[in-house]
């Protein structure tokens, strides 16, 4: 059988020029959330197939990558379901490994917990621009605090480290799940069928207002309700204006506190802001996972034409573990989009003190290349970069070549001038 040179499909070799961008990145990922208190964690890639199929991961539970059982525990033979044959899988985010950990060591962590965790997952997804099988995730959650101070750090947070990054005019998106099943309830539609109006409802800026219509009319919902329903974000605006009407126009169908904790929110990440971004109420806004319980936000740039991360807050889905639920609320940034972005504006990674190459005379005596290997040395103590390298016959192409990684200086040393 021929061995194949291709990585497996949905899955990416990763050249250095990537791997420098990622690895920037990743450095101030660490530096930016450490000055907001958050401790770095890691948890398993591999999760109990029971917590991966618990009906909390939405259409995420389809892409599961699912590991066999193995030796005596592998019976082919009694096996009536595909559950029967597997105890694991790959994860497919972060949120539900952090809440089986967090239910875990709650006892050894301060309260609230506020994690960083970055890490692999895999989902076995259809391949795109943007969208792999194996991919990072970074995630940011406080647990333990049930007021939206969660929110507002972990939006402040997010957007001061993509402006450190060199992003600026990003949109943060704002909502709340509870403000959704508001209007749902407003509208006529009954409990049972939110879910099936808000993934309808998700594709508004796919299929418009009009195709929204026309889907949920379809469905057999009321066209009363339907029309009553959409109306209600015509006329709401992307402001705390559109907070405020809805809050008079929902009366008691909205929970006392949800409008009044979506404008504090807006208001003072506003007030706080340390970069170049706008947040607005979007109350089209649905979020696929079904565990989120209350506020919900995602950021949009106009260059990439979509999410480049999201969040919100999932009181309930650590009760699952513990049976009581526990405040919880995380953001998680798109880190493979970040990093295509980064590559397709060709950025230059900033580097203090600049990238040298020694560019050294093929057969350089021993003494003379010990000479140049100390400089190095000495350089390097002083925090440069210095690349040695042997000086090929077409030196103009090897410059131009390390000009690309980066190298901003080159020093030439022949055995005829050591």
């Amino acid at each position: 059988m021929a061995m194949k040179k291709k990585p497996v499909t949905g899955m990416k070799d990763i050249l250095p020029r990537e791997m420098e961008i990622r690895d920037y990145v990743i450095s101030r990922i660490k530096e930016t959330y450490k000055t907001f208190g958050f401790s770095a964690i890691e948890t398993p890639c591999v999760e109990h197939i029971e917590n991966l199929s618990s009906k909390q991961g939405g259409e995420n539970e389809k892409l599961i990558f699912k590991i066999l059982k193995r030796g005596e525990k592998l019976r082919l033979e009694e096996a009536k379901e595909e559950l029967d044959l597997v105890d694991g899988g790959l994860r497919y985010d972060l949120t539900l490994p952090l809440s089986r950990y967090y239910a875990c060591h709650a006892n050894d962590l301060p309260s609230p917990f506020k994690a960083l965790q970055m890490g692999n997952v895999w989902r076995a997804d259809r391949p795109q621009k943007g969208r792999y099988r194996q991919f990072m995730q970074c995630d940011i959650d406080i647990l333990g605090e049930p007021t939206i101070l969660a929110e507002i750090e972990l939006i402040t947070a997010t957007t001061t480290l993509l402006g450190r990054i060199g992003f600026e005019k990003f949109t943060i998106r704002l909502n709340n799940r509870r403000l959704l099943k508001a209007m749902a309830a407003y509208s006529g539609f009954a409990e049972k069928d939110y879910d099936s109006v808000f993934i309808t409802l998700d594709k508004m800026d796919k299929i418009g207002v009009e195709g929204v219509a026309q889907e949920l009319i379809a469905q057999g919902y009321d066209k009363e309700h339907v029309d009553t329903y959409l109306a209600l974000f015509e006329k709401t605006a992307s402001d705390a204006e559109g907070v405020r009407f809805l809050k008079d126009t929902l009366g008691e169908y909205l929970e006392e506190g949800v409008a009044e904790d979506l404008v504090t929110i807006m208001e003072s990440v506003n007030a706080t802001r340390a970069a170049d971004f706008k947040i607005v109420f979007d109350p089209t806004l649905v979020r696929g996972m079904s565990y989120y319980t209350g506020p919900i936000f995602e950021i949009s740039m106009d260059e990439f034409g979509g999410s480049v991360g999201g969040g919100g807050r999932y009181d309930e889905m650590i009760g699952r573990f513990t049976g009581q639920n526990t405040p919880a609320c995380g953001f998680s940034i798109g880190f493979e989009r970040i990093v295509m972005l980064l590559l397709e504006r060709d950025y230059q990674i900033p580097v203090q003190n600049g990238k040298v190459a020694y560019l050294v005379e093929k057969n350089m005596p021993a003494d003379k290349l010990l000479t140049i290997l100390q400089q190095a040395n000495e350089r390097r103590r002083n925090g440069e970069q210095i690349n040695i390298a042997i000086m090929k016959k077409n030196k103009k192409f090897q410059k131009e070549q390390m000009e690309q990684e980066g190298y901003t200086a080159f020093e030439e040393f022949f055995i005829d001038r050591m």
